[in-house]
């Protein structure tokens, strides 16, 4: 299958600048850039959409880079943002870079071995930073008009806001991209930017100012955002945390969950968009979700195929046992810190140790557990099979005490498929 027909298939294509473009592509000869704002030592999830798109294009042979945001980066792309960026210190911004440059060394191959099709991973920070300010309006600005640039609706969605408005700093983002590309076109020959739809008129400036300049012919492409169901950026955590590539911010288990409970309305595209999937194997995921929901095929093979990608295989089949953990008597088997990180979004209560020792009778551990609102409840609850205490199933004659406790000291209470506590005995 052709790299068109293979994005048409996923999603990939939203906007091109020039059609014929995907013709060369087809031909691994193209040199082409995706820019990385290093806002954080980390690449986040969202991140990984531009990034698995230079990998697709490196696999057909063409060269990618990962074009690292050190000298944008001071700045702040203000496209479709609420507010100004805080700014980073040049030290923060050198720190951050380091931090992507190792995690894109998982997707891309920076080897010899790649040949022609090598991967580079630059910093814009090298050209930028010492730009003089009256060489960079007099060479890349006057290429451009002002009606020109506020007609960009990543520009004009913040001008029109009396209540934020534009600093002629950010104003400025556009013209510094555009010059990103004319340098990687003069020193690289790349010829092909890519970013998301949010990313168009930046793009189009980049294209404008190569033909300008150098008389060649730049090309752009964008890919769709990525939403969630109810609309809103993919990425974030119910509690608004960003879901971390690095694994000490976001660990292998929290990704595989996440992913795990992917809507079924958005799973079809987060396999299209972030696995490297067959498209026989996703168009059979795509009919599990129709066919059996409740058994969750697709968002596993989603789950699995990423943190094999962002963490390795090991690290896959580990968060996938502990999650399978949570609901078998398998809990017993994880380490301490697994074992925390499994139920950590579970109430917790501590509980002396010499009350443990002396055993507590399980309807009165329902109750003060609150996984029943009465001792009737949990008696019925027991009577029916539906309590567990590290996921052996207890009835009304059984103590529970210390010695069921994990790591001497933990004991999960489950009632039904989800509700849960945690016990700390102290």
């Amino acid at each position: 299958m052709s790299v068109l027909d293979d994005w048409r298939f996923r999603g990939l294509l939203h906007q091109t600048t020039d059609d014929g473009v995907f013709d060369r592509l087809e031909n691994g000869t193209v040199t082409v850039y995706a820019g990385f704002e290093p806002t954080a030592s980390s690449l986040h999830l969202g991140h990984l959409v531009p990034l698995l798109n230079l990998r697709r294009l490196q696999i057909a042979g063409n060269a990618p880079i990962a074009l690292a945001g050190g000298g944008t980066g001071l700045i702040g792309d203000p496209s479709f943002k609420d507010s100004e960026r805080p700014f980073l210190t040049r030290a923060e911004l050198d720190a951050n870079v380091e931090g992507i440059g190792e995690q894109l060394t998982r997707f891309l191959d920076f080897t010899p071995g790649a040949g022609a099709a090598r991967a580079r991973l630059l910093n814009n920070a090298d050209w930028l930073v010492g730009l003089g300010l009256t060489e960079f309006l007099r060479d890349v600005g006057k290429h451009f008009t002002v009606n020109q640039m506020i007609a960009k609706e990543s520009v004009k969605s913040r001008i029109e806001r009396d209540d934020v408005g534009l600093s002629f700093t950010e104003f400025s983002y556009m013209l510094l991209q555009a010059y990103d590309f004319l340098r990687l076109h003069l020193d690289f020959d790349c010829t092909l930017q890519l970013g998301g739809s949010d990313q168009w008129g930046n793009i189009t400036m980049g294209t404008e100012l190569v033909r300008k300049v150098a008389g060649a012919a730049g090309a752009g492409i964008t890919s769709p955002l990525l939403l969630r169901a109810d609309g809103s950026k993919f990425g974030k955590s119910e509690s608004g945390e960003q879901i971390w590539l690095d694994a000490a911010r976001t660990s292998p288990f929290v990704l595989h969950q996440y992913l795990l409970n992917s809507d079924d309305a958005v799973t079809p595209t987060l396999l299209r968009y972030f696995t490297f999937l067959d498209h026989e194997e996703i168009l059979a995921l795509d009919d599990a979700i129709r066919s059996a929901p409740q058994e969750r095929r697709a968002q596993r093979a989603l789950a699995n195929s990423v943190v094999e990608l962002v963490h390795g295989a090991s690290a896959a089949q580990n968060a996938e046992r502990a999650g399978e953990a949570l609901f078998s008597e398998t809990i017993a088997e994880l380490d301490e810190a697994t074992l925390l990180e499994v139920v950590a979004h579970a109430p917790s209560s501590n509980w002396s140790k010499d009350e443990l020792a002396r055993g507590v009778d399980p309807v009165e551990l329902l109750v003060r557990c609150s996984l029943a609102n009465s001792k009737g409840e949990a008696r019925r609850f027991l009577e029916q099979g539906g309590a567990y205490v590290n996921n052996q199933r207890v009835d009304a004659a059984t103590t529970v005490n210390l010695s069921r406790a994990l790591h001497g000291k933990y004991l999960v209470v489950r009632r039904g498929r989800r509700s849960l506590h945690l016990i700390v005995a102290t």
